[in-house]
């Protein structure tokens, strides 16, 4: 029996970035799986190429060299209209400052990256409903990003990117912005999230919220350093 692809695959990522003829390597030589249902995180002390990555991943930005394959196919090679569609399709990003639209309600920030998808209004509107009442903002449908408290913003960024159906969710620093309790609260809807199947990847400093990922990837200077399975009881 043959064994399952990885939902993603990298290999001997580089990426190396030229200002002023000065060469700087964010990442040298990263080979890294995900595979479906994952749990994965990406820790390390600043400038060691976390954010780098990510944006690899959710192909936001290219590889210098090396290979990335999603669903088995090579992508690093897209072009941009080819990778905004597949990132539209196939992706789901948490960012640390939210990037909620101010003068759209929560309801049509959600529903905003569904209208390039070609679906119904009817669908859109199934989608939208059902990604607020998995993270429990649907009360709070019809009001502004600014009458939300952070840890609101946050949970309907996720709603916002649960929309789209994606095969993962890449958070970067997810709590950065937000007070512990807050914090604490959107890491248990993450693993929620992901005992309800998806997979996700997240980039953390945040030691307690890395322990709660099946896979933890430590990188410094570029490299991944430590690669591991977490304990058997997660």
């Amino acid at each position: 029996m043959q064994p399952a692809i990885p939902l993603i695959e990298l290999e001997d990522i580089q990426k190396v970035f030229l200002t002023d003829e000065i060469e700087t390597h964010a990442l040298g030589g990263v080979t890294l799986d995900i595979c479906h249902g994952d749990y994965v995180s990406i820790s390390g002390p600043s400038g060691c190429g976390k954010s780098t990555l990510l944006s690899i991943l959710g192909l936001l930005d290219s590889p210098t060299s090396g290979s990335y394959r999603l669903r088995g196919e090579p992508v690093e090679h897209l072009d941009y209209a080819q990778r905004a569609r597949v990132r539209n399709r196939e992706i789901g990003f948490i960012f640390q400052s939210f990037n909620l639209i101010g003068d759209l309600t929560v309801r049509e920030n959600v529903e905003l990256p569904l209208t390039y998808r070609g679906l119904t209004a009817a669908e859109r509107r199934e989608r939208v409903e059902e990604a607020l009442a998995k993270v429990g903002m649907a009360p709070r449908a019809k009001h502004y990003p600014a009458q939300l408290s952070g840890g609101q913003q946050q949970r309907v960024a996720v709603a916002r990117a649960l929309g789209g159906r994606p095969s993962i969710l890449l958070a970067d620093e997810p709590t950065g912005n937000l007070d512990s309790k807050n914090g604490d609260a959107v890491m248990a809807l993450l693993k929620e999230l992901h005992a309800e199947g998806a997979t996700i990847c997240l980039v953390t400093h945040d030691k307690r919220y890395a322990r709660d990922a099946q896979k933890t990837v430590h990188l410094f200077d570029g490299r991944i350093v430590n690669g591991q399975l977490a304990a058997a009881a997660h």
